[in-house]
């Protein structure tokens, strides 16, 4: 769906913004590190502009922070979902702190909804290895 010339300008601007749980979690998507699926960050989506969207799975990923419990957030999230929905894109929201405390466990619940077993490429430095 073509989005607005708008929201792609908001979409650029965005991208040189990341959050820190949105660079945490890029650093592990990009580059089709996560089972070979291309992630895009800060897409836009008609009027709308998604965290991170994988386009073969029409997956979109939303890294809520605090601002997303008030209830006028929890409402226009509710509907932007529904709106995506509608149009076959599943959305999955996790929470920064999940981003930033246990990223190893979000991969493997994004990697679950992606439909399998999929690898990823390790952050950071390999562990040490042992002499035999």
């Amino acid at each position: 769906m073509e989005a607005p010339k708008l929201t792609i300008r908001r979409a650029r601007d965005l991208r040189r913004r990341l959050t820190l749980p949105e660079v945490v979690l890029w650093t592990a998507l990009r580059g089709r590190r996560l089972g070979g699926l291309r992630f895009r960050r800060q897409h836009p989506i008609g009027p709308y502009i998604v965290d991170f969207f994988c386009p073969a799975l029409r997956l979109a990923l939303e890294v809520d922070g605090r601002v997303h419990e008030h209830p006028d957030s929890l409402r226009h999230d509710r509907r932007r979902t529904d709106w995506l929905n509608e149009r076959g894109v599943e959305v999955f929201r996790i929470s920064a702190r999940a981003v930033l405390e246990n990223l190893d466990g979000v991969l493997l619940v994004i990697r679950q909804r992606a439909g399998g077993p999929l690898h990823h490429a390790p952050h950071g430095p390999p562990p040490p290895v042992g002499e035999d």
